[in-house]
């Protein structure tokens, strides 16, 4: 099945494979997805099905779907206590692209290499697509356990910490961890760089990678959101998400490129 896929132009099956699905969620009773939401979902299933094909889509659908289901647990309660996502956790534009702007820039990027858009020496190692690949899964599982650990501490946290005091705080104060929330993220990380590599984006040692990054980034994020958040009105959720992936995939790429220097 997926090889009769595969032979047609993957932009004509990204599109058409996006419109369906799109039409199936705009009809569905539980809303995943805000109207405008949905376009921008759109867009960015056919910029990675174009780019990565079905591969690469597997790894945001799992991220979209796990990510979402997360969000809702114990929604009830974390709407009470005034700590849920907004819109009962319906994704938007910003949301869209505050998860995933890194991850499509890496697939952009292997995709411009692919097409001799962006010529690069074959003879360099690692090899460039290979560590951008590595940055897009990444980046998603960096995110997944940013979302895991967030929303599955505001459900279960017994006891949450500011990150830079260690001092006990409520549940849902910016830069705040848990230890469920913790174990969760780390659970999420591994959960999804594993289907990175099942579906041949990634190596088996790439998921370490992943899991070190996402653990690196997510940490990152508390502090900023400790330290940096509240003091700066510019700094939104959804820019923090934009600098946690990225962090997420640089510090992949980084610790990827240094095992291969070490090594040769």
């Amino acid at each position: 099945m997926l090889s009769f896929i595969d032979s047609f132009n993957p932009w004509l099956v990204g599109v058409g494979l996006n419109a369906v699905l799109l039409a199936v969620a705009w009809i569905a009773p539980k809303k995943l997805l805000t109207p405008a939401g949905l376009f921008h979902a759109w867009l960015l299933g056919v910029l990675i099905w174009g780019t990565l094909g079905w591969q690469g889509y597997v790894v945001v659908m799992f991220y979209f779907l796990v990510g979402s289901f997360v969000t809702r647990i114990g929604i009830a309660q974390k709407e009470a206590e005034g700590i849920a996502e907004k819109r009962s956790g319906a994704r938007g534009p910003e949301n869209v692209w505050g998860s995933a702007l890194t991850g499509t820039l890496c697939a952009l990027g292997v995709g411009m290499i692919s097409w001799g858009i962006l010529p690069v020496p074959q003879s360099l190692a690692p090899n460039p697509q290979s560590l951008l690949l590595l940055g897009y899964v990444a980046s998603f599982s960096t995110k997944l356990s940013d979302t895991c650990a967030s929303e599955v501490g505001k459900a279960y946290g017994k006891s949450t910490f500011l990150i830079t005091t260690l001092q006990p705080v409520p549940r849902g104060t910016e830069g705040a961890v848990s230890l469920e929330g913790t174990l969760a993220g780390a659970i999420a990380s591994v959960a999804i760089a594993l289907v990175g590599w099942v579906v041949g984006l990634i190596e088996l040692l790439d998921v370490l990678w992943c899991v070190l990054a996402a653990f690196i980034a997510t940490n990152l994020e508390s502090v900023i959101g400790a330290t940096l958040q509240s003091k700066y009105a510019w700094l939104t959720n959804e820019l923090v998400n934009i600098l946690n992936t990225l962090i997420g995939a640089i510090a992949a790429i980084f610790l990827a490129w240094l095992w291969a220097i070490t090594i040769a």
